[in-house]
């Protein structure tokens, strides 16, 4: 069985309740960056997030989630994530739908 490289990572540093942390995401860049900002955003129960990018020659993000009421900012992450993952599901179905139909817009070009 091929090695599962890992993808998150909870950096030092982290209160021991999680309600506050810093995470490394592995592979990923702005884009997902943030998109996890903006949704972790809409959670009422988050205090503050961020997101940066190191350095551009490493793939990877670091994000910040800081929760009221010494809440899981864990918890949060993966909330977040699901919901995401709803997110563009439900934009790939539309698309997939209106391309089925023909409900797009064509343009050739005149030679």
């Amino acid at each position: 069985m091929a090695d599962v490289a890992q993808k998150i990572k909870i950096m030092k540093g982290a209160s021991p309740d999680l309600s506050a942390a810093t995470y490394q995401i592995f592979d990923e860049s702005h884009t997902m960056g943030n998109a996890l900002r903006w949704m972790l955003m809409k959670n009422p129960k988050v205090e503050f997030c961020g997101y940066s990018v190191p350095h551009p020659s490493e793939n990877l993000i670091q994000l910040r989630v800081q929760m009221y009421d010494g809440l899981s900012s864990l918890g949060a992450l993966l909330n977040a994530l699901s919901h995401l993952d709803d997110v563009c599901n439900s934009i790939e179905d539309i698309y997939r739908a209106s391309l089925a139909n023909g409900q797009y817009e064509q343009w050739q070009e005149k030679s």
